[in-house]
């Protein structure tokens, strides 16, 4: 009586990589398919797992606790305004830190230079700020010094971040000058960007006191922010339109800048799922690849499965030996487009300052996808190996 065959594991690993050494190259653009599905879909993850990593280091360093107060339209339809003491009746709200306030003034351009003409405003606004206005937005200065007692009443000005960059002013000097409001201001200042109130970025803000005495500011508050609370922010929220408006409370609209940021994140959830769509896609085309290449190694290794049939090996060990190639080929891929994935999203984190965070959850399920993708790539082919007789398969060398 003979003994019953045996294929040890470290066997069929053995004879599955024997199988892989002898088509390098095809092995390696096989595994490349499914390693850049692997890659797309652990970037996606990473990627969007950092933005929002990031998000959320950006909103604690600012404060969800930011609210803003604007005028809105009376019952007849018309431009509404806050009263000149609204600010003041905001401040007087318990849990309110901090409150102050901008106002446009729509008839007021700033300009590079006095010999530009009237219509190249480029889209940038004139804004009345009060001095207390920047620790209340938390913005930071890049240039410069902010508006204070000793500049509000005079011709300075500070200007925003993208303002800056459109009138090609690097920094804040005593002899940079722009054109406003049919005079010479003096630019004592540059803001960075403000993430909670962009529209400041885009403005050039000069003193409450220089624009009524100056640029026929009528003395009407047109945005209020206000700071409170972290855990008062929505009581505050509900009394704030009656507060700045006692007469009109409808008359006024109450948001929350940080919304804004929230809803951000939503959208890029959706074009997430888009992309990772995408990833399986590219995921799939890789299975396709290792399912072709698993089907020509059985066409030209028909000799190598005749010959084993003949010394003994059953057809379980040749499905055993095909399956084996595929997930390892498989395996491969999916390691290094985990790798690379990885890799990609670090480097990007790193470039857009954020955190780099790629959950284990991305990596180790690509893994899986790979293995399941290697099953399912090797069933045929190994089925097609085994069903092959001895004999038929030496005839056919």
């Amino acid at each position: 009586m003979t003994a019953a065959s045996r294929l040890l594991p470290r066997d069929v690993l053995r004879v599955g990589a024997a199988g892989l050494n002898t088509r390098p190259l095809r092995v390696f653009l096989s595994a490349l398919g499914i390693a850049i599905g692997i890659a797309a879909m652990v970037c996606v993850v990473g990627i969007a797992s950092s933005s929002r990593a990031g998000l959320d280091r950006q909103l604690a360093a600012l404060g969800t606790n930011l609210l803003r107060v604007e005028p809105g339209q009376t019952i007849h339809g018309e431009a509404s305004h806050l009263p000149v003491e609204s600010v003041d009746m905001v401040r007087r709200i318990g849990p309110v830190e901090s409150a102050s306030a901008t106002a446009r003034l729509t008839d007021v351009h700033v300009y590079r230079s006095d010999k530009m003409g009237f219509g190249e405003t480029g889209n940038l606004t004139v804004f009345a700020a009060r001095t207390d206005l920047l620790d209340t937005v938390r913005g930071e200065l890049a240039s410069g010094t902010w508006l204070n007692a000793a500049t509000e009443k005079f011709p300075a000005v500070v200007l925003g971040a993208a303002t800056a960059q459109r009138l090609s002013i690097p920094r804040a000097t005593p002899d940079v000058k722009v054109w406003l409001g049919g005079q010479w201001f003096t630019v004592v200042g540059i803001l960075h960007p403000i993430p909670l109130a962009p529209e400041l970025d885009y403005g050039a803000l000069v003193g409450w006191q220089a624009a009524l005495a100056q640029l026929r500011f009528d003395g009407y508050p047109v945005t209020i922010y206000t700071r409170t609370r972290e855990e008062s922010v929505l009581a505050v929220k509900g009394v704030l339109a009656r507060t700045a408006n006692p007469e009109h409370p409808n008359e006024v609209q109450v948001s929350r800048p940080s919304d804004a940021l929230t809803a951000k994140q939503a959208a890029d959830a959706t074009l997430t799922a888009l992309l990772l769509g995408l990833g399986a896609v590219a995921l799939l085309v890789g299975g396709v690849g290792v399912a072709n290449t698993m089907v020509i190694s059985v066409l030209e290794r028909r000799a190598e499965i005749g010959l084993r049939r003949s010394l003994g090996a059953t057809r379980r060990h040749i499905r055993l030996q095909f399956l084996a190639e595929s997930l390892l080929l498989s395996g491969l891929g999916g390691t290094g487009g985990a790798l690379l994935g990885i890799g990609v999203t670090t480097g990007y984190a790193s470039y857009q300052d954020w955190p780099a965070v790629v959950p284990p959850w991305a990596s180790i399920g690509g893994l899986a996808a790979t293995l399941v993708i290697g099953v399912c790539a090797g069933i045929y082919p190994a089925w097609r190996a085994a069903r092959l007789s001895p004999t038929e398969a030496l005839a056919a060398t």
